[in-house]
């Protein structure tokens, strides 16, 4: 029975292999895949090494300030670009991906000069600590965004990998300097917050260094000449006008949600969730990433049936090892938290355990966010994306509410994560099952589609 079972595996496993290697759709984004893998492990591994130690020396609450700034900058920031960065892959020839660069730079510039007058209301009217931090981490946000398409475009995965090494890498690595040296294990509230934005912040500007290559047809000067915008702004307009408040919804969702828990249970709440929420994202960051960025462009050229069953394929994989990572914080995220952190992050164990399903269910759906970009379904997905939010927070407000003090937190996360299961459940059958993919010739010419 045994012998059976191992040569009905090998026989299994070589008609993979040959499949895989027999299909150059599939093979090409399998190595891309890898590459970015590589560089995006070593960026996760760092800071999740990293951040045992960062939280000796701050505070659950110096953590929930940084929580509550960053969901609001990140907000501004996916936008910083109005997403015209993302309808780089769909631009084949060199020239018209050039005077994208060039609208992208000119709507990033404006972006940050409306955060200046964002940060300064935030500051005055709602007391955001660190807003003075905004239009700075907008900036360098936006161009990391951009030029991670700009690489992405012209097939350099090497370089994606080395920049999201320093950027991970670098943010954990300077907040834990910054936290060692200027605060010695005492900062706590906005007095600490502020070293953990600074980081974050300066690998940024460091990680956009190796992605600006190639040079756009013209050269730099064509790019600041900025000849012909309007034209690929009509072309692309569905970027703007339908991915761009797709993509502000989702990041306000973070936003809303660290309000909620600062309103109802105070920093430290926004702390532990913060954390919570930095180590069980992290695998979809780093799997998630990596995918998608294979994947968008070889959808954009594949024909539907290969679009469609490599989705599933991606679908099937992903689901296997999302019920691993559920299957760990369910048992032993409470005990996981503690032993790392320290104890008084117990609390944020409890939160993995409550999250699991939630957790598991986003770790799959991560890399799906192109797919409806290269499929041009964005107005389906935008549609979906709002319902999906409005459930998030709803689930969240009911169970701060119904728990109080004592119980609120936890059950919030319980109720984030039944509801969450069935979103992402219909999300992932109608991808399953989509029967609109256009046809490459088509998506030459195409608009683009939102996130």
């Amino acid at each position: 029975m045994a012998d059976n079972f191992k040569f009905a595996a090998l026989k299994l496993l070589i008609l993979g292999l040959r499949r895989l290697f027999a299909c150059p759709f599939l093979f090409a984004m399998l190595r891309a895949t890898l590459t970015l893998l590589a560089g995006g492990a070593l960026a996760q591994a760092v800071p999740l090494l990293l951040w045992p130690f960062i939280t000796r020396l701050f505070t659950p609450a110096a953590l929930g300030v940084y929580t509550a700034f960053s969901t609001v900058a990140a907000t501004v920031a996916v936008v910083a670009c109005a997403r015209y960065e993302y309808a780089l892959p769909l631009a084949r020839e060199p020239e018209p991906a050039a005077r994208l660069l060039a609208l992208c730079l000119r709507v990033a510039l404006a972006a940050v000069a409306a955060s200046v007058a964002l940060a300064w209301g935030l500051a005055r009217w709602v007391h955001l600590p660190l807003a003075a931090w905004l239009p700075v981490t907008v900036a360098a946000s936006g161009l990391l965004s951009l030029f991670m398409m700009w690489s992405n475009r012209a097939g350099r995965f090497r370089a994606l990998a080395v920049s999201r090494v320093m950027q991970y890498g670098g943010a954990a690595a300077l907040q834990l300097l910054l936290g060692a040296l200027l605060w010695r294990g005492a900062a706590n509230g906005a007095q600490g917050a502020w070293a953990l934005a600074l980081g974050p912040v300066l690998a940024l500007g460091l990680a956009v260094l190796p992605l600006l290559r190639p040079v756009p047809q013209g050269g730099w000067r064509s790019v600041l000449a900025g000849q012909g915008l309007r034209e690929v702004a009509r072309r692309y307009r569905d970027f703007p006008l339908l991915n761009t408040p797709h993509a502000f919804l989702g990041t306000l969702q973070d936003a809303l949600a660290a309000a909620l828990l600062i309103a109802w249970s105070g920093n430290a709440a926004a702390g532990f969730w913060g954390l919570a929420l930095r180590y069980l994202k992290a695998p979809a960051t780093l799997v998630g990433t990596a995918v998608s960025q294979a994947l968008y462009p070889k959808l954009t050229q594949a024909g539907p049936a290969e679009a469609r069953r490599a989705v599933r394929e991606v679908m099937a994989i992903l689901g296997a090892i999302a019920c691993a990572l559920m299957a760990v914080l369910l048992t032993a995220g409470p005990w996981l938290f503690e032993r790392v952190f320290g104890a008084s992050w117990r609390t944020a164990g409890e939160l993995a355990r409550a999250l699991a399903p939630y957790i598991a269910a986003h770790f799959v759906a991560a890399p799906l966010a192109v797919v409806t970009m290269a499929w041009q379904a964005q107005r389906w997905a935008f549609r979906l994306a709002v319902a999906g939010q409005v459930v998030f927070l709803a689930c969240l407000a009911w169970g701060l509410w119904t728990g109080g003090a004592a119980h609120g937190l936890l059950r919030g996360a319980w109720a984030v994560s039944a509801g969450m299961a069935l979103y992402f459940g219909y999300y992932f059958w109608r991808l399953a099952r989509w029967e609109a993919i256009p046809a490459p010739a088509v998506q030459e010419g195409a608009q683009g589609a939102p996130r």
